[in-house]
């Protein structure tokens, strides 16, 4: 796991400066904290951070083929480099470590740019052939690993984070205000946009090329829900477990401690469960996070002891950390500095502490992303799947019925479904992560709006899935855009934060295929959500784990926002000089401060979404950054490992 960066100059003649190419690179520090590489030759230029895995005496970047004129930046695991690397033997070429990230060198040689076709794994790399002038950027099928790149008429760059390509003077540091509005409508921004005009997210299963004849990306992988072959509940299930248990077993390949993020929730219990079959007598290190709040609260908000349950049925090693409102209110800057852009997603807080405390026990660690997205693990697919049912059956009774309960059941979530039952599944469904009304936002803006980047993104993902498919159309729709530009990207940038490795095995591309090929009520069945993985943990698990409801990371951010961080809240949004009230309403600001301070609205999700736009354009727009800490970031140090 590392930081990668790159520039390419289009003017073969104009070479890159290897200063900037090593400020770049510095600023990744905290990716790679064990060693730094850098090549320089020319109109191109690239830099790695590494966080030492595999083969650690072997494995220093950039790394070359046989005779030096293919390169490689790497960031990520390819977890079948064992069998590829000997099948690229046999097929002549010579390896000079035991690094996966040679594996990739020499695939390219044999297979071009297919290469990315045959690695099994999480990637983001940029592969540099020297005497044809010729630069690959690849990034991962399911967008585990980020990468963004910058382009204009003098050069290419890419980064595994935004920070490192803002160290090139010629990138402006300006605001998309159509990413502005599709952070509001979601608390992220979805791909390829990023808040920052002009920088892009290259998207999950594609690559890009410059080349002699210019810059091209193209789509090498999607995601095809389709029937398989036709097999009971029972080979199902097994196939299921088969796959889940090559995933995990791939994924403890390493030279450095591993252990799992344990939440005690059904997917981490999961993969504990499966890991432990592998583990030999050693006995598995787990993390759990939780919250210093008064006892009263403490089960609404704590999951410890579902965590220790599981903890206890498999010997672990369990390790749990309480995080309280100070914690919360002093790691604002830190966590949304490490996260590039805003991203509204208030489980950032929880992970960074868990990632922290992680990183002083291993290296690597293993999680249960994904399961929900693959499996109709969220609620809101089945509430989804009711409405639309409604809708079909009468149109028009529907939303009028849906009226009257919000009347009778007042507050936004009813609003939401009134509002909802009016229109088809493709306009309704926003995804899993839905952030601030629709009425709230035009109030915001001061302006009606109308057709969104949001609508268009979430319309091209129901588009490309059967339209009877409903079940699948919003899975799809996660898998494109909730689960790359929020998930996956708290989930990399919260433990890189902290160099720590993570790994997840309900992502690994064959079971996701798998799973796309599963009959709808073996994922979603009745009220029941992820139905085959609970029928495969059925004798694994404790049946308390089994049947618990989905919980996700729950923080109490509305009271903490509220009461301890009431003063924050307003020295931070309702200042005269806030950059908030530079891009919307300060009244309207000011009006959703006052109703979530007296209780009137629950506008926890509002005021976070808003702080973490306050503190990302102070530290990355108005460049009001802590000196001190980045200081001792560019000494190669990072206080988090200490």
């Amino acid at each position: 796991m590392c930081g990668i960066c790159g520039i390419v100059n289009f003017d073969r003649s104009e070479p890159v400066d290897s200063n900037l190419v090593e400020r770049m690179t510095t600023v990744l520090v905290h990716r790679g904290p064990d060693d730094d590489g850098y090549f320089v030759e020319g109109n191109a230029g690239f830099g790695h951070r590494r966080l030492s895995i595999i083969d650690l005496g072997g494995g220093k970047q950039p790394i070359f083929n046989e005779d030096g004129s293919i390169l490689i930046v790497f960031n990520g695991e390819i977890y079948n480099y064992a069998e590829l690397t000997v099948k690229l033997t046999q097929l002549g070429h010579r390896f000079k470590s035991r690094s996966d990230t040679e594996a990739i060198v020499h695939a390219y040689e044999e297979y071009g740019d297919g290469c990315v076709e045959h690695l099994r794994g999480m990637f983001a790399f940029a592969i540099w052939d020297r005497r044809r002038k010729r630069l690959l950027i690849a990034r991962d099928r399911m967008g585990i690993k980020p990468l963004y790149f910058y382009q204009c008429a003098e050069f290419l760059a890419f980064a595994s984070e935004i920070k490192s390509l803002l160290q090139i003077p010629a990138v402006s540091r300006s605001v998309d205000l159509d990413a502005l509005e599709s952070y509001l409508i979601l608390r992220y921004v979805p791909g390829p946009q990023t808040m920052f005009k002009g920088i892009s997210k290259l998207q999950p299963g594609h690559l890009l090329v410059k080349d002699d004849r210019g810059v091209r990306i193209r789509k090498y992988w999607d995601l095809q829900y389709r029937t398989g072959e036709a097999m009971s509940a029972d080979d199902y299930r097994d196939r299921f477990e088969e796959l889940l248990e090559e995933s995990v077993k791939l994924r403890l390949v390493a030279e450095v401690p591993l252990g799992v993020f344990l939440s005690g929730g059904l997917d981490s219990s999961a993969i504990l469960a499966v890991m432990s079959k592998f583990n030999g007598r050693e006995r598995i290190k787990t993390f759990s996070v939780g919250y210093d709040v008064p006892p009263a609260q403490e089960e609404s908000v704590n999951e410890f002891e579902y965590a220790r349950l599981a903890a206890k049925t498999f010997g672990t090693d369990h390790h749990e950390f309480k995080l309280t409102a100070e914690d919360f209110r002093d790691s604002l800057n830190d966590l949304v500095w490490y996260l590039d852009e805003p991203l509204a997603d208030d489980s950032c807080i929880p992970l960074y502490f868990i990632a922290r405390l992680a990183r002083k026990h291993i290296t690597v660690v293993l999680s249960g992303e994904g399961a929900d997205e693959i499996l109709a693990g969220y609620g809101i697919y089945k509430r989804m799947l009711a409405i639309d049912a409604a809708y079909r059956l009468s149109p028009r009774l529907t939303p009028w019925l849906m009226r009257k309960l919000s009347y009778m059941f007042p507050g936004e979530a009813s609003r939401r479904y009134a509002l909802w039952a009016s229109l088809p599944m493709e306009q309704r469904y926003r995804g899993v992560s839905m952030g601030m009304p629709t009425a709230l936002r035009k109030q915001l803006f001061g302006r009606q709006g109308g057709e969104t980047r949001v609508d268009d993104a979430f319309r091209s993902c129901f588009e490309a899935v059967p339209k009877k498919d409903v079940l699948n159309q919003m899975l799809y729709a996660d898998a494109k855009i909730w689960l790359p530009d929020d998930l996956l990207l708290k989930a990399d940038k919260m433990t890189m934060a902290n160099g720590l490795e993570l790994r997840v095995p309900f992502l690994d591309h064959k079971l996701v295929e798998f799973a796309a090929t599963l009959p709808a009520h073996l994922k979603l069945k009745g009220r029941t959500g992820k139905f085959l993985l609970r029928e495969a943990m059925k004798n694994v698990l404790p049946k308390k784990i089994i049947d618990r409801s989905k919980k996700g990371f729950p923080v109490p951010t509305g009271a903490w926002l509220r009461d301890d961080l009431k003063d924050f809240v307003h020295d931070t949004l309702l200042a005269t000089d806030s950059a908030c009230s530079g891009y919307m309403e300060s009244r309207v600001i000011e009006k959703i401060v006052s109703e979530h301070e007296h209780g009137t609205e629950n506008r926890r999700q509002e005021i976070w979404t808003l702080l973490v736009f306050e503190i990302w354009h102070r530290l990355f727009i108005d460049r009001q950054v802590n000196a001190g800490r980045l200081q001792a970031e560019n000494r190669g140090q990072t206080a988090l490992l200490n």
